[in-house]
């Protein structure tokens, strides 16, 4: 479980994030929509120790943890818009070099899995991850998250930029991860998708989370409405 209590940033007198209080449960999917500069980033950037809270606590598993703690790094995976891994190198030697990183050493024949798990087809585990899509980045990405066993999966944009079939692979994914007990908490312009495959979606506007619903309780076209009123 995943809470930030309170959670603040600010940088001289302009405050980036105001007081965010939001939990996402094991098995649960928060998504939160925003525009530019409504703090989305900076939430999770601060949720990986990225950068220091100015107040506020975030817990994992009801334990506080500071930015310098390495056990948040454990439980902890992040799936940015673009996933930085290294083009001259394989699939599979993406995934083993950053398992062995994060304390992991893993078999060919686990790591081949990992990738079949997350949709990567076979043909494509041996080859280098320069002529690879977004969408089959992404999928190295949430291999890595799996291998890393971590119990919180945090994504900032990963829909950006992918057609639709990728869009519903992906989807399909995060659901696969959810159902298997993950905290995740996406950060997403995206209000079709985040009502497809979020538990709770939150509004965010200027640093501050104005609006919390649940997604079974609300469609795209009334949380369009509802964003475009908020924003």
């Amino acid at each position: 479980m995943l809470q930030a209590i309170s959670l603040s940033k600010n940088y001289g007198a302009y405050q980036a994030l105001k007081q965010l209080n939001l939990t996402v449960n094991a098995g649960e999917v928060f998504c939160l929509l925003g525009q530019n500069g409504a703090g989305k980033t900076t939430t999770i950037n601060l949720l990986l120790g990225f950068i220091e809270p100015s107040a506020g606590q975030i817990l994992i598993d009801g334990k506080e943890l500071d930015a310098h703690d390495q056990e948040r790094r454990k439980h902890l995976a992040y799936i940015p818009e673009v996933v930085m891994l290294y083009g001259n190198l394989s699939a599979i030697e993406n995934l083993d070099y950053f398992s062995k990183l994060a304390g992991f050493n893993y078999a060919t024949k686990s790591l081949t899995n990992f990738l079949s798990q997350c949709g990567l087809q076979e043909s494509a585990h041996h080859k280098h991850l320069s002529g690879f899509s977004k969408g089959m980045r992404q999928k190295v990405g949430i291999a890595i998250a799996l291998a890393k066993n971590a119990k919180i999966i945090l994504m900032d944009e990963p829909t950006s930029g992918l057609d639709p079939k990728a869009t519903a692979e992906f989807t399909q994914l995060v659901k696969q991860l959810a159902a298997e007990g993950k905290s995740i908490l996406m950060a997403t312009h995206d209000i079709f998708n985040a009502v497809n495959v979020g538990s709770y979606i939150g509004i965010m506007k200027q640093g501050e989370l104005i609006h919390t619903l649940k997604a079974s309780e609300i469609n795209a076209t009334d949380l369009q409405e509802l964003y475009l009123q908020t924003i």
